[in-house]
């Protein structure tokens, strides 16, 4: 095995630095053995970093299992360090990674190297006294002397950005399940401080019906001036570990995206983690999962962006319903593709026949076993606010989340949360309803000569700002322009880069077939 080669692999396919990746990977490993202290200490002068834990260690037959790449004894969505790939990224990076554990009678400790493309020796070597009673030390000894591993500083911002749930205590009672004792991070003997919550905060808070405590909380801040780029939209975290921030992702755009930010977390959010941890499972039933819980946070935000004033103005809105029917078409599309491009599979559910269609109530139990759950949010006794998230989803049930019950999501301004009971899921024999999770059109203003448009989650984003969209729109051609932005931003997706012309030429040709195919008024789709 080349293990150069997939240790390279394995870089490429995290979102971050090299160095970023190596530190967020050994912080997630001590939260999952259950550490409550983590001590990071870097020395210039030797150039190496330590990461010492007061976790429950592991056994020799655990730390032998340690060396062997992508091994692990975790459970998806019980930890956020499943994986077992990313620790071993330090050999990329470093002369040797030292691990010293305690747990019990067992204290032992492994010296570990690349020596070369094919070859990752490692040794036992006699514990150098890193770890006092029980937990885990790392010592990475690095081999370029000016690495950021190496700056406090760079350790200090990379845990308050990937870890901020755990250094604010406005999270202590949703984590308390997963953290009892909390976490504290020490860094070169320096304690991270807690942010307290501050006034200008409106708490937001998801829960599932019957459930006291809520599945999700978080909170959105408004600012006078423009926030920093990192500050700037709502950042999702599962189990204290940030996974994705900004406004693309959650498919909304307030009226001032620059000047509000925030952050919800959600533990069940977990198991949908993808490997390198820096997105989610669209696919199966951790795909529903998530997407449930992404309608849910949509729903909440854009109540409280009412609330303010900020929410989507109403030529925004009347945008929406114009180009629903475009969406329509394009889900069709999708749906006929995925045969061809099976990548396209995670943009659309559906089953031999066409859209897939999710059982509500009593008939779901005999599918599966389980009733489904419905999130929902709602204003006082009035219905839920109508969002302009993507197409079909204001008038679909959301899919099961992974406890039982109907749900429930509400967001209000602070300094408490206002929680408002959604509307149950009835088990009856009422009418099926699809449950739509397509693409979704939307537009931005970016740069004049960037890009038509670019995919986020499943959002096409057209650059309303390019002249081919001003030029389409005068010429009232903006329905074709729409369907060719969509197909240059699925193509990457879909097929490698020799074969994009081809694909859009497939979509486009799909998508004029379209109009054959229109149903005639009065006359019912077989």
């Amino acid at each position: 095995v080349d293990i150069l080669h997939l240790l390279e692999d394995l870089r490429d396919a995290y979102p971050g630095a090299l160095e970023e990746t190596i530190l967020t990977e050994i912080v997630a490993n001590s939260l999952d053995s259950g550490a409550t202290l983590i001590a990071l200490t870097a020395d210039p002068a030797a150039a190496t970093l330590t990461v010492t834990d007061d976790g429950t260690g592991m056994k020799r037959s655990e730390l032998i299992r340690f060396h062997d790449i992508a091994a692990t004894t975790k459970t998806r969505g019980q930890g956020i360090g499943f994986a077992g790939v990313g620790i071993k990224l330090g050999l990329l990076a470093c002369h040797d990674v030292l691990t010293e554990t305690r747990r019990g009678k067992h204290h032992v400790a492994s010296s570990w190297c690349l020596a070369s493309r094919r070859r990752a020796p490692w040794k036992w070597v006699p514990p150098p006294g890193l770890v006092a009673d029980h937990g885990t030390a790392v010592r990475l000894k690095l081999r370029e002397p000016l690495s950021a591993l190496l700056d406090t500083g760079f350790l200090e911002a990379t845990i308050a950005r990937h870890f901020e749930p755990l250094l604010d205590v406005a999270f202590d009672q949703l984590l308390a399940a997963h953290y009892p004792a909390g976490v504290r991070f020490l860094v070169n003997g320096h304690v991270l401080p807690r942010r307290e919550g501050s006034d200008g905060r409106a708490a937001l808070s998801i829960r599932v019906a019957r459930k006291r405590k809520p599945s999700a909380v978080g909170f959105l801040t408004r600012d006078a001036g423009p926030l920093p780029e990192e500050r700037r939209g709502v950042a999702v975290s599962t189990l204290g570990k940030v996974i994705k921030r900004g406004w693309g992702w959650l498919g909304l755009v307030p009226a001032a995206p620059d000047r509000i930010g925030g952050l919800v977390e959600v533990p069940a959010l977990a198991e949908c983690l993808t490997l390198d941890k820096g997105d989610f499972i669209r696919a199966g039933q951790r795909g529903m999962t998530h997407l449930a819980y992404r309608k849910a946070i949509q729903q909440a935000v854009t109540a409280q962006l009412a609330a303010w004033g900020e929410a989507p103005g109403d030529d925004e809105e009347a945008r929406r319903r114009k180009t629903r029917p475009l969406e329509r078409d394009l889900h069709t599309v999708l749906v006929d593709l995925a045969e061809e491009f099976p990548l396209l599979a995670m943009l659309v559910e559906r089953q031999a026949g066409g859209q897939r269609r999710l059982p509500m109530g009593r008939a779901a139990e005999g599918a599966r076993g389980v009733q489904p759950a419905a999130l929902g949010v709602s204003a006082g006794s009035g219905e839920a606010p109508e969002l302009g998230s993507s197409g079909g989803e204001e008038e679909a049930h959301p899919p099961e989340v992974p406890e039982p019950g109907e749900g429930e999501a509400a967001a209000a301004p602070a300094p408490e949360p206002i929680l408002a009971e959604g509307p149950p899921v009835t088990g009856g024999r009422g009418p099926k309803r699809p449950v739509r999770y397509g693409l979704t059109v939307r537009f931005e203003k970016g740069p004049d000569g960037g890009e038509l448009g670019r995919l986020v989650e499943s959002t096409v984003w057209v650059n309303e700002s390019h002249p081919a969209y001003r030029r389409a729109l005068a010429s009232r051609s903006e329905g074709y322009h729409v369907a060719l932005t969509v197909a240059m931003a699925l193509a990457p997706l879909a097929v490698e880069p020799p074969h994009v012309h081809g694909f859009v030429t497939a979509f486009l040709t799909r998508w004029g077939a379209k109009l054959d195919e229109r149903v005639r008024p009065g006359r019912r789709r077989h």
